[in-house]
């Protein structure tokens, strides 16, 4: 019988399906961490029984499986697909990039920050977010290969482009975007050595502004 099919038991008289529990659990460990991701936790939130999570999980390593499968198959997704978007230029294809960040629904900032926390109590999630690490470098280190950069170049401007923007977000600089935005020709010059064009200018100042911007 399919999830949405079965019959749950709880203080409640809403069936809370398993998206509902990844969801309060995302939460829980941007807001409060891993260690707080806990059935009880989650169940009180909800307002529900703890019997209810069994319908979908067969654990809490489960759960716990589950949402690191969702940080590796949005967060790190999103910054391989936009390293291998369409591109006429290296600034065109770093503005990409850079959409996927700060663009809305592609890349949680917040998210990532957990998993990292998370790492630095678990060696098995600290490999995973190596082996992420290396899958999004590997990315755009292709990404400036396929402008002609050398190999090891492009390896570099791959970890500068990277390593500066998690960092940034790590520092949780309170700059206003129009300041941001005024150096974005500088940025996209330093990471790439190329200058941008009015386009791209304008095309990351609508990603952060929305889709009336880009209109």
């Amino acid at each position: 019988m399919a999830d949405n099919q079965k019959s749950e038991s709880g203080r409640g008289s809403r069936r809370y399906t398993k998206e509902d529990w990844i969801r309060i659990a995302l939460d829980t460990l941007i807001s409060e961490g891993e260690e707080n991701v806990k059935v009880l936790v989650l169940s009180a939130k909800l307002e529900t029984s703890r019997s209810s999570f069994y319908w979908h999980f067969e654990s809490r390593a489960d759960l716990l499986d589950d949402l690191l499968e969702y940080w590796r198959s949005t967060n790190t997704k999103a910054i391989v697909d936009s390293a291998s978007e369409p591109a006429d230029t290296i600034t065109s294809a770093i503005v990409n990039v850079f959409a996927s960040w700060i663009g809305k629904g592609r890349f949680d900032t917040r998210l990532d920050f957990a998993v990292r926390d998370w790492a630095r109590r678990s060696g098995s999630v600290r490999a995973l977010l190596d082996q992420s690490d290396n899958r999004r470098l590997e990315a755009l280190t292709k990404m400036f290969t396929g402008f002609g950069y050398p190999g090891e170049e492009a390896e570099v401007r791959a970890r500068i482009l990277y390593f500066t923007q998690i960092g940034y977000d790590a520092l949780d600089h309170k700059e206003d975007w129009e300041t941001r935005i005024g150096r974005a020709r500088q940025y996209l010059l330093c990471l790439s050595g190329a200058e941008p064009s009015e386009h791209d200018l304008q095309r990351l100042d609508a990603v952060r502004r929305g889709p009336a911007a880009a209109g």
